[in-house]
């Protein structure tokens, strides 16, 4: 459930008017419900009851510092995927052994940074990365915690650019070479193997691969203690879907219900990564309508939010549920909901049966508050718009909205030149 619903007409994130957060801050702007945040935070972190586990809440999601912290208070930890979001996540409050550090491309840098601040673990994708992790920490004087992540090759049902567990995809150890690299790791001085990890997607709506994972991992946690290899951890990734059009994911107790049986008789810790789960039916898009155009072949409905603000339909075809945040009889027509880039893929909707909306009048993009600003850039040199929170009725700016200052700050046009 999410706290975005109508009053008399008006579309209200819990008890705030919207059009009237409009009025201040201006279009567009993203908006975010710290009830809704809250109220999934406390089903998925509760979802696997006494089980021992850890939540992880996945960064890239969502980054903004104050969404951060909201979950570091309610005792989430945090799933990186670089030395950016590891430092979010630490000046975020979360602490440091809550911290799991995952991703196929971690340079020198951020491994010996997350060593620096004596992370939980680093998820592991590679040998190599391994043999890297290995000499950092031993130039370092240390032992690294590691967690190798295995692909399972298993189908998630997903968008293809989101699946991540097939053979085809970058990450992970193949699960035929999972043995064979967890006696490499196991025989490195400087590294000290503690968990296994899988990640098969993201926005899946189904049981069946999870569990599929999930019993994959527990064979392998059983297999390599017979080989005297002790796992502590199973980190089983995120990924569970959540509803944007006409999905039925599960509830994250049915989730967790089918796999934590499978995962409790191996005694390991679960780690678990949500992202999209916990934040994404927790914020919208707000934008408003600047100019209706009918061509021979199309009515579109143009708005001041583009794809550079966010970019899922475009990327994914993804789709988003559009409503006026001022409730409209205006009969129902087909329509584009396009912005003002130049691209024809910058598009909120395509084909879209919906009340036309009349220059002025705002639009409430739902279910945006996961992979929308985080994937936001400056395209055609447009500033990044800012990201307001509501409690209850009351709202704050978290993110201000760039100036076009900020677009050329760290150019320059007459900098020194430097020989080598």
């Amino acid at each position: 459930m999410h706290f975005f619903q109508y009053h008399n007409g008006r579309l209200f994130c819990e008890e705030t008017d919207i059009a009237a957060i409009a009025q201040r801050v201006g279009t567009p702007f993203y908006l975010y419900s710290q009830r809704t945040l809250l109220r999934h935070c406390e089903h998925i972190h509760r979802a696997f009851g006494t089980l021992e586990h850890l939540t992880c809440y996945s960064v890239k999601a969502n980054s903004n510092l104050a969404l951060l912290h909201i979950l570091a208070q309610e005792g989430i930890g945090a799933d990186v995927v670089s030395g950016g979001e590891l430092f979010r996540a630490l000046k975020a409050g979360f602490p440091s052994e809550k911290i799991v550090y995952s991703g196929v491309g971690k340079t020198e840098l951020e491994i010996e940074y997350a060593l620096r601040e004596e992370i939980l673990l680093f998820n592991v994708e590679s040998v190599p990365e391994l043999e890297t992790i290995d000499r950092i920490a031993g130039q370092m004087g240390q032992v690294a915690p590691v967690a190798l992540r295995i692909n399972p090759d298993i189908d998630p049902h997903t968008h293809p650019y989101i699946a991540t567990g097939l053979q085809e995809n970058k990450f992970g150890i193949p699960y035929s070479q999972a043995r064979e690299s967890f006696k490499i790791a196991s025989e490195m001085k400087n590294l000290k193997v503690i968990g296994t990890d899988a990640h098969i997607g993201s926005q899946i709506t189904t049981l069946e691969p999870f569990l599929e994972s999930a019993e994959r991992l527990a064979e392998l946690v059983q297999t390599l203690g017979n080989e005297h290899i002790d796992i502590k951890y199973i980190d089983i990734g995120g990924g569970l879907g959540i509803r944007y059009e006409d999905e039925t994911p599960p509830e994250p107790s049915e989730w967790a219900g089918a796999i934590a049986p499978v995962l409790a008789k191996t005694g390991c810790k679960i780690i678990f990564e949500p992202g999209r789960s916990l934040v994404g039916n927790a914020g919208i898009l707000v934008t408003q309508v600047l100019y209706v155009k009918q061509t021979p072949r199309k009515l579109f409905v143009i708005v001041d939010a583009g794809m550079n603000d966010l970019i899922r339909p475009s990327l994914y075809g993804s789709h988003h549920q559009i409503k006026p945040v001022i409730e409209s009889d205006s009969a129902k027509v087909q329509v584009d909901v396009v912005g003002p880039i130049c691209e024809s893929a910058d598009f909120l909707a395509t084909e879209r049966l919906m009340p036309l909306a009349n220059p002025g009048e705002l639009l409430a993009v739902m279910s945006a508050g996961a992979y929308g600003f985080s994937m936001s850039s400056n395209y055609n040199s447009r500033p990044r718009c800012p990201e307001i929170l509501v409690n209850a009725s009351r709202f704050r700016v978290i993110r201000e909205r760039e100036t076009y200052q900020d677009l050329v700050r760290g150019e320059s046009i007459e900098g020194d030149w430097i020989s080598v």
